[in-house]
């Protein structure tokens, strides 16, 4: 059995105060895109995890689709599996991709062992994975607060649009995007801004990540400097960074820009 985990982009990230256990609230609109890896399981005589695309950092226990295995086999005795991950998604990108694999990796058992869990618990099940894992459960455009764990619906459709990814090899670890961040009230309402025509976002919907980290990384600002230079209705980084994303009204000509960086494009749903 086979599935598609696919990535996300942040429209806004509002940090908004600092919580007791040391995680952020936030407000953020979280949009998922088509960029994906590639999730298989087979049955296996013992449970393996193997890889390959992206190097995938860390030892194989500690990877979100091992945990997500076996955080389903503590509560239901799993029989084991052979999982497969082609990674695809850039890593410390801002654009959940680990998150994703885990919530899919949880989805795609959930279906293969006939565990029939509803929504409602494979997202409570991702929230002990990380903090945006459950997300990817429903997968579909969501104001997103708290930690990023909690959702409300958001009246929102971007479909046709194309969008443009950049990556530009660049890992910014959270540890690093949040010690340059101060949590404060947000100046605007984001479900507002939202509502307005896209070509309005560029001057109400920010990033809050995005003052330090330009700052201290100018290719970013020039990566989302060229996004609009290519034609861009609105452009911003996703997450803790460091992708960029452009949103186009039209499919964009992107000769001589980015050709040096990771790119994707595509139209969202």
């Amino acid at each position: 059995m086979v599935c598609f985990p696919n990535a996300k982009i942040n429209i806004g990230l509002q940090i908004t105060e600092k919580r007791p256990d040391g995680f952020h609230n936030l407000n953020s609109c979280f949009y998922p895109v088509g960029w994906s890896d590639v999730l298989e399981i087979i049955p296996a005589q013992t449970f393996g995890f193997s890889s390959s695309g992206l190097a995938i950092p860390g030892h194989t226990a500690s990877n979100l689709c091992v945990k997500a295995y076996d955080l389903l086999k503590r509560d239901f005795d799993l029989p084991p599996v052979q999982m497969h991950l082609l990674k695809i998604v850039p890593i410390g990108a801002g654009m959940g991709g680990g998150s994703a694999d885990a919530a899919f990796a949880l989805k795609l058992l959930n279906d293969f062992f006939w565990l029939k869990l509803p929504t409602s618990s494979l997202e409570n099940h991702a929230r002990t994975l990380g903090s945006d894992c459950a997300f990817f459960v429903q997968n579909k455009p969501q104001l997103c607060h708290e930690k990023g764990d909690q959702f409300a619906n958001v009246d929102l459709s971007l479909k046709d649009k194309f969008i443009v990814l950049v990556y530009p090899n660049l890992h910014i670890s959270t540890a690093e995007a949040y010690a340059g961040v101060r949590p404060q009230k947000p100046e605007i309402d984001l479900q507002k801004a939202l509502k307005m025509p896209l070509l309005a976002w560029r001057a109400v919907i920010k990033n809050d990540f995005e003052n330090h980290l330009f700052a201290k990384y100018p290719v970013l600002t020039q990566i989302k400097n060229d996004l609009y230079a290519a034609g861009a209705a609105y452009a911003s980084m996703t997450g803790s960074g460091s992708t960029l994303f452009g949103i186009f009204e039209s499919a964009p000509d992107l000769k001589n820009f980015f050709d040096d960086y990771v790119v994707w494009k595509g139209q969202l749903s």
